[in-house]
């Protein structure tokens, strides 16, 4: 596995060895030993798959403490632009975001740590996405940060997005209680 470190720290895209022949291709998408080593020492209790058509967003959300997440995110099918959105209050690169382009052809993984508000577009026809959390849903400490937050500035490379209501009545950044970041 290659970890590359993103333009934010504590967010990296790793990418997984494929071991391919004329039958397909193998990788290992998660060992906890090699991220051990590599100082993360997350308990993963949680896996979720989510399916959605083209030009579909989802977020930016995350979890309040204690019951934030770190995820690990890989898509099985398709291509999604990734992105993550720095709300760690006390960063020096607090409401600023990384991004990757994460598909089924190059395997890429995106490794997001707690105090990040997560979201994606669908580039591709459809895509299915997998990621691993290390701390269950909670419902009660569900928050999230508006799409188009122009002081965040993310170009989600899709014109019209398709969102939910929900997604649609999330807060700016600048609207969001200070209790309710890191």
């Amino acid at each position: 596995m290659k970890f590359i470190k993103s333009e934010i720290d504590d967010v990296w895209i790793i990418e997984p060895t494929l071991f391919e022949d004329q039958r397909g291709h193998f990788l290992e998408a998660f060992r906890e030993s090699i991220f051990r080593e590599r100082g993360f020492i997350y308990r993963y209790v949680q896996d979720n798959i989510s399916q959605s058509r083209q030009d579909t967003l989802r977020g930016l959300h995350y979890q309040k403490h204690p019951h934030s997440q770190s995820k690990l995110v890989m898509a099985l099918s398709g291509m999604v632009l990734d992105v993550a959105v720095d709300i760690r209050r006390n960063s020096p690169t607090f409401g600023r975001y990384v991004s990757a382009e994460l598909s089924d052809q190059n395997r890429r993984m995106m490794l997001i740590p707690p105090g990040f508000a997560h979201g994606f577009s669908v580039l591709s026809e459809s895509a299915t996405i997998f990621y691993k959390c290390s701390s269950y849903y909670d419902k009660e400490s569900e928050r999230g940060i508006r799409w188009d937050d122009p002081a965040v500035g993310i170009d989600w490379k899709v014109e019209s997005p398709l969102l939910s209501d929900k997604d649609k009545l999330l807060p700016l950044l600048s609207e969001v209680a200070p209790e309710d970041l890191f």
